[in-house]
């Protein structure tokens, strides 16, 4: 498999990943981890470390947008128990 399309289907997996954590907002960030050792917020700091790593400056709230599908804070009132 080329660099590619192993890049191509990363991505596509991480979108897949964003989209089941969307569909399933009851899952809390403590749940995840304590099962599977990273939450939401881990992502979003992942995501925001591969933006510094290209060079693009992102924002901690910039990146948990991105993850949460909304700004952090409104996520937190919403969904967070």
């Amino acid at each position: 498999m080329d660099k590619q399309t192993q890049t191509e289907l990363e991505a596509a997996a991480f979108r897949r990943l964003l989209q089941h954590l969307d569909a399933h907002k009851e899952v809390q960030n403590i749940d995840l981890m304590n099962l599977a050792g990273f939450c939401r917020n881990c992502l979003a700091k992942w995501y925001r470390a591969a933006a510094a790593e290209k060079g693009i400056a992102l924002s901690d709230e910039s990146a948990r947008e991105r993850i949460y599908g909304m700004p952090y804070s409104e996520w937190k009132t919403k969904y967070q128990k």
